[in-house]
């Protein structure tokens, strides 16, 4: 896609690319009795009748039940900003915005006649400690942005406007708190100690869920009979919290010890953490 950003009153013309991407594994739901694909249809609800494409429109529904529809043409006379432009807006530090704001990253190349504007800004970003705010259409929606430097490029992270970040209202906010006695602060920041690194490694990390469903899948691509992993200590009693933290804190120093990297002792003490909650490690209600 191509656009521009406008930093003061120099335009430089860049060309935008999704930065990430998801590799989970998909799949499509079939009959488990031959494997045929299930299809989906647009069956209008009054009539009955399947509606193709160019029929389709957006609606939004009053709470009556009545729909108001709204066409492409509507969409187009509101007042979003020109998607082809990122607008600068002022200047902050990166770590004066909470990463619950940040949605989508995309790269950002400049144009060939734009490449020593785009490397002013990317310069000045850096020597100055700051990132740009400003907005950016994108889909027809208009979002913040945050213009930063990564692996020296431009990176956009659209944000989430505040009323979408949704006010933690959790009733043990508004009840007496459990005491925290100072051995278990103290035990709780050994283990802090034992698992810091002064910078965080991402490559040193893996979805070893992906890896063991790929492995599925290949299996039984190959026809080889497909084993079962052991339980897990998702069932496991609820322990003392002192003797869970002491155990982490161990956990972690042999780990340490052993592998003689981080990435070792982490994988030790979450599994600790997990039994010694007694229940899995995420919860579909969160």
């Amino acid at each position: 896609m191509e656009g521009g950003g406008v930093f003061g009153l120099v335009s430089i013309p860049v060309n935008l690319y999704v930065a990430t991407e998801s590799k989970n594994i998909a799949f499509r739901q079939v009959h488990i009795v031959d494997g045929g694909r299930i299809q989906d249809k647009r069956i209008c609800s009054v009539d009955g009748k399947e509606v193709p494409y160019t029929e389709v429109a957006k609606g939004y529904e009053m709470p009556g039940g009545a729909m108001v529809i709204l066409t492409d043409d509507d969409l187009a006379s509101l007042p979003v900003a020109s998607s082809k432009n990122i607008e600068v807006q002022e200047f902050v530090p990166l770590e004066s915005i909470d990463p619950i704001y940040f949605d989508r990253s995309y790269y950002l190349e400049p144009q060939r006649d734009a490449v020593k504007p785009y490397l002013l800004l990317r310069d000045a970003l850096v020597k100055y400690g700051r990132v740009a705010i400003g907005k950016i259409a994108l889909r027809q929606r208009e979002a913040l942005a945050v213009l930063r430097v990564y692996a020296d490029v431009i990176l956009v992270n659209t944000m989430l406007w505040p009323d979408e970040v949704r006010e933690p209202g959790f009733p043990f906010l508004r009840e007496p708190p459990p005491q925290v006695r100072p051995q278990e602060l103290a035990l709780a920041g050994s283990l802090i100690d034992s698992l810091s690194d002064p910078v965080l490694y991402p490559a040193k990390y893996k979805d070893e869920y992906r890896e063991a469903l790929q492995a599925l899948i290949e299996a039984k691509i190959a026809g080889k009979e497909i084993t079962t992993l052991p339980p897990g200590s998702a069932g496991a009693s609820a322990i003392d919290l002192m003797s869970a933290l002491s155990a982490s804190v161990e956990a972690a120093s042999q780990g340490r010890q052993r592998a003689g990297n981080p990435a070792a002792a982490s994988g030790t003490a979450s599994a600790t953490g997990r039994a010694a909650k007694g229940g899995p490690a995420e919860d579909g209600s969160a």
